[in-house]
């Protein structure tokens, strides 16, 4: 089954962080996509740009409207997201307990539906 691993954390944290700290962090971000993909768990992940790069879009009375930024306005913000398949929810969150985020934020575990099986 597939599970979308929503990461979150706070933006401000990273601006605020030492290069080396930074750089530390990243390491270890990047290790543990690399051990998801080693157990055989990863589809797809990205990192995202900062909120101050999103825009939120809505059609309301058939009119297009937009935001800058992120949908809600939240302490954490979404960062970056990993597809995995795993064979069930605790298996998802044991992948998802490896992201390093899950310390100082926040991940979202998610089934996808497959609309090939769902109903």
């Amino acid at each position: 089954m597939k599970y979308l691993c929503l990461i979150y954390d706070e933006e401000r944290d990273w601006g605020a962080m030492p290069p080396s700290e930074s750089g530390a962090y990243l390491a270890e971000c990047l290790g543990a996509g690399e051990s998801i993909a080693a157990g055989g768990h990863h589809i797809a992940g990205e990192a995202l740009r900062e909120v101050a790069a999103a825009v939120t879009v809505r059609i309301r009375n058939g009119k297009l409207s937009t935001t800058d930024g992120p949908f809600a306005e939240t302490r954490e913000q979404l960062g970056g997201f990993y597809l995995i398949e795993a064979r069930d929810r605790d298996e998802a969150v044991q992948v998802a307990a490896r992201i390093p985020a899950a310390r100082t934020g926040c991940i979202e575990v998610r089934p996808v539906v497959d609309f090939g099986q769902a109903g």
